[in-house]
């Protein structure tokens, strides 16, 4: 039986405010809170990512910034997690305009090319899953979540998926289809953080908040 991959391009994806209108690590950590502690958990979320955005404001780099993101949810249980992302995802991606439209449109012409594609987020990673099966991605290249047990440690095994660590992400993906020319390839970002996994590629284009698509000056 060969074992030889069905595709002969990989298109890289962004998702927030790439693919999905909405930064969802946020977005979710608030439902999550307030859902699970009513009011208290709600000024908990804000109170955190006030004092997170205020840290970046300052010049935290977003890595860091994403890995003090992962710190919060040391001592939950995977799984439960996972039961709540998808009731996040549910909720949220009934609004008509969750997904971006042009996104949406440009991944199935590349599938229907025959291409595999690939989400690249530093989103938390239960939150992936949900949107890879809509859009039928084949791979999420995410942050690892370290684990003892069931239970979350808070920490990422590896780099988070931010600015290089993207890079190294998707060129790790690539030299496991050395048939497949990078040249060729196809990645989809909205910001400067963007541009490393987007030089990693010979289409790189860029998203607008209104949807727009451009080639990328990386």
């Amino acid at each position: 039986m060969s074992t030889e991959p069905t595709f002969e391009r990989l298109v890289f994806c962004d998702v927030d405010d790439t693919l999905i209108r909405c930064t969802s690590a946020t977005e979710f950590l608030r439902y999550y809170l307030a859902a699970r502690h009513g009011r208290d958990g709600a000024l908990r979320a804000d109170e955190f990512l006030a004092d997170l955005y205020g840290q970046i404001g300052r010049g935290l780099p977003r890595e860091e910034a994403n890995r003090a993101y992962h710190r919060i949810w040391r001592g939950h249980q995977l799984a439960e997690l996972e039961v709540w992302a998808r009731k996040w995802y549910a909720e949220r991606s009934a609004a008509a305009d969750f997904y971006i439209a042009s996104t949406t449109a440009e991944l199935r012409r590349h599938q229907a090319e025959g291409a595999a594609v690939a989400l690249v987020s530093g989103s938390f990673p239960p939150l992936l899953g949900p949107v890879a099966e809509a859009v039928g991605a084949r791979f999420v290249l995410c942050g690892r979540l370290e684990r003892c047990g069931r239970v979350l440690t808070g920490r990422l095994e590896g780099p988070p998926a931010i600015g290089e660590g993207k890079r190294t992400m998707v060129r790790e993906l690539l030299a496991q289809y050395p048939h497949i020319d990078p040249a060729d390839c196809y990645a989809y970002g909205d910001h400067p953080s963007d541009r490393p996994m987007l030089r990693s590629v010979g289409h790189p284009l860029m998203v607008a908040p209104d949807g727009t698509l451009s080639p990328a000056v990386c």
